[in-house]
């Protein structure tokens, strides 16, 4: 699966393009603005795109009207189609995001149950009630997402709208070539509906990935041969800010070990989960870290360890932003143009490293060192072996253990070295050291 030795890089177009928060019916050809960008995530290296909610919708995106027009605010379908076609030409695959659980009261079969009500050939799509009322004074009751009256829950178990579901797919497919999908709170979605959908779009483009958006559980539930290919691993997101704010990297350590190590009870060995430091729902990384000299060693530590990493737009050159209640979008703010700067510079330089490395994208992973301000691992495949070396602390360091032994190069610098069993690790630094 390609999507296993990819870098992501996630967009949030509603605000990415600066469009109106609230959908003003006027149509803007917003969404071309990435055709500016395609050069810039060339020369980033990174080669994949996953894109949040781009149809037409209510407001924000998940609360879609129409699974088939791209929404007015970001232009029209032959807009998007072009867009496409152009990031694919600089060599980046396409990600957008499903949103299968629930719709916007604007969708266009909810509509028509509003106005018909038991009428309805479409009232079966959802989860109703005509003995009760909505806060909307619908005349009905429905099942809205996690108590959300504006996202309308589908009934997913209905074949009907798994049939309309997958039509879409394949419509995204035909129209704009796309290369796969990340599904919206994939823990919510039915197994069968999940299922089936990963038969379709084997058959329909044998290599498309299905990345599911999961905040907690057991990964195995959906990530699996007759699932999905990936799901986003919030447990070691947290684990990565929470260990350098606090100061001991026993914790992201555990976390990687359990999922990732060889003890039999290492439960995604061989699972690739897609991995990431912020996104459009969480604080950015330059906010949450309360030592901003640590922003360089979680990328560090983001591109060394196993998974998928995914980088959020503007964070790779320290943009912040900060989480507040009912309101992302100081999450999703609109740039005009990119602003590289040196911690852009030496992203790319763990980009262009990651993609180089067989060991860094399928090896596997073991612990070497643990001490509260240090993390020593070791990413190895058939191929070749690959010492990841993390000093959170203001000093120096020497690292010690047997597997610390052999003649190495530091992908970072670019120096030989020659190791006896110790490693001198710089303060506040990062090291990638491939073996001979």
């Amino acid at each position: 699966m390609w999507a296993y030795n990819s870098v992501f890089y996630q967009i949030y177009p509603i605000g990415f393009c600066g469009a109106p928060v609230h959908n003003d019916g006027v149509c803007v050809p917003r969404i071309r603005k990435l055709l500016d960008w395609s050069d810039y995530l060339k020369e980033l290296g990174v080669d994949s795109i996953l894109l949040n909610p781009i149809f037409e919708s209510d407001n924000h995106g998940y609360d879609t009207r129409d699974f088939r027009l791209i929404d007015c605010r970001l232009g029209t379908n032959e807009d998007f189609a072009e867009v496409c076609k152009d990031l694919h030409v600089h060599g980046v695959k396409i990600v957008l995001d499903g949103v299968f659980n629930h719709v916007g009261r604007g969708f266009w079969a909810f509509k028509d149950v509003q106005e018909k009500r038991q009428e309805s050939p479409y009232k079966d799509w959802f989860h109703i009630s005509f003995d009760g009322n909505s806060c909307y004074n619908d005349g009905f009751w429905y099942e809205g997402w996690e108590g959300h009256f504006e996202l309308v829950k589908l009934n997913l178990q209905n074949p009907a709208v798994a049939d309309y579901l997958l039509d879409c797919v394949k419509f995204w497919v035909e129209h704009f070539d796309i290369d796969g999908l990340r599904l919206d709170v994939a823990y919510c979605l039915d197994h069968n509906f999940m299922r089936r959908l990963r038969s379709y779009v084997q058959e329909l483009k044998p290599d498309f990935a299905l990345i599911g958006e999961v905040l907690f559980g057991d990964y195995n539930l959906i990530v699996n041969d007759s699932m999905l290919h990936s799901c986003t691993n919030y447990e070691c997101y947290k684990g990565i800010f929470s260990s350098f704010n606090s100061m001991n990297l026993f914790e992201i350590a555990h976390s990687l070990h359990r999922q990732f190590g060889a003890d039999p009870w290492c439960i995604y060995r061989g699972k690739h989960l897609m991995t990431f430091v912020d996104n459009h729902d969480v604080t950015r990384l330059a906010s949450i870290l309360t030592n901003k000299k640590h922003i360089p060693l979680a990328y560090g530590l983001l591109l060394g360890m196993p998974g998928i990493p995914c980088l959020y737009y503007g964070s790779e050159w320290g943009e912040e932003g900060v989480k507040a209640p009912d309101n992302d979008y100081a999450l999703r703010p609109c740039f005009e143009k990119p602003v590289p700067n040196k911690l852009t510079e030496y992203i790319k330089l763990l980009i262009r490293l990651r993609q180089q490395s067989d060991a860094l994208c399928n090896g596997a992973y073991k612990n070497i060192v643990i001490q509260n301000h240090q993390l020593v691992f070791e990413r190895r495949s058939e191929k070749e072996r690959v010492i990841v070396a993390i000093n959170a602390a203001d000093y120096t360091y020497t690292a010690q253990h047997g597997d610390l032994n052999g003649n190495a190069q530091e992908l970072l610098g670019g120096d030989k070295i020659s190791l006896e069993g110790s490693l001198e690790m710089e303060p506040y630094s990062v090291m990638y050291l491939r073996f001979e």
